[in-house]
């Protein structure tokens, strides 16, 4: 009989695919260090690679004064490489926070963002996740718009032994408002409603998930106690804007970055934390492939490691 991997093994493996996601970053970085002289032309080079790498102006120029303040102590590029590494974990370490669920049961988590982010796919490794921590799941098909996803959805449901609650055509807030009161009834410790993709410009839509976000709070109160947007890593400098129009809309309390397995570049999280600095908003799951293992909380110099090496 086949042994479960060791923690520390799905850890490696996980480090693994999370360097294999941004190793064009990575080496993109890495390949202006090495045996060099520290000049104006190395700092120019450092600013491309950044821009490269979706950090956007303002991040960039925030990270490269943070890297000249400490550049007094650099001898070698390479000190400089370590430096600069250093000023990318002091920005990403206020989105890592720990999830406390203590005290809320049903624990009821929202997920919103734009069409093909990866919010369906995502609330199944969530319950895959909670589950693994030993914890009781319920799963709300709040996107009643496409069939496709209540099925997914409940495939990700029995791949996980985890009941779902879904209508077809319904109205997305009465699946939520089932699932929450169906989660109460059978002491189910977690509810992770899924809703429909929406453009932030879709002006209805994002009314309709606020609505969705009010009925919640009908049905437990203090509910949901966690809204995330999930944002797919390859959309650049525009999720910047995807999180101030659902942030606007639902009062934001997370981030969920998915597809971090593709041609993402990773630099947009630079610039997500400098653009919430003064409120900070927790990057809670990193996703880095399709398996049910590959959603993983989001730790600062883990990021940073696989970025810039």
């Amino acid at each position: 009989m086949l042994e479960a991997p060791s923690e520390i093994e799905r850890r490696g493996s996980w480090t693994d695919r999370l360097r294999e996601g941004l190793a064009r970053t990575r080496s993109r970085v890495l390949g202006l260090f090495g045996d060099r002289t520290i000049d104006s032309a190395l700092y120019e080079e450092i600013e491309a690679a950044l821009l490269a790498s979706d950090a956007g102006v303002e991040a960039t120029q925030f990270l490269l004064s943070r890297l000249r303040a400490r550049a007094s102590g650099a001898r070698t590029a390479d000190d400089l490489k370590a430096e600069l590494r250093a000023a990318v974990v002091d920005l990403l370490a206020p989105l890592q926070r720990p999830l406390e669920l203590a005290g809320k049961k049903p624990f009821v988590i929202l997920l919103a963002g734009v069409n093909g982010a990866g919010k369906t796919t995502s609330a199944g490794k969530l319950a895959r996740f909670f589950r693994n921590q030993g914890r009781s799941v319920l799963l709300a098909a709040g996107d009643t718009f496409r069939a496709a996803a209540s099925e997914q959805l409940a495939v990700w449901g029995e791949r996980n032994d985890v009941a779902i609650v879904a209508q077809s055509g319904g109205s997305p807030g009465a699946v939520v408002f089932d699932a929450i009161a169906g989660a109460r009834a059978r002491g189910t410790d977690v509810v992770i409603a899924d809703t429909a993709g929406r453009l932030p410009t879709q002006r209805h839509l994002m009314e309709e998930v606020a609505k969705i976000r009010r009925v919640v709070a009908k049905a437990e109160p203090g509910a949901p106690h966690e809204t995330w947007l999930v944002l797919d890593a390859n959309t650049g400098q525009n999720g910047l804007a995807q999180v101030e129009a659902f942030d606007n809309a639902l009062g934001l309390t997370g981030l969920i970055l998915t597809k971090l397995d593709g041609t993402a570049k990773g630099g947009i999280v630079c610039a997500i934390a400098l653009a919430r600095s003064g409120n900070p908003l927790p990057l809670r799951f990193l996703g880095v492939g399709e398996s049910a293992d590959d959603l993983r909380p989001f730790v600062a110099d883990e990021f940073a490691t696989a970025f810039l090496g």
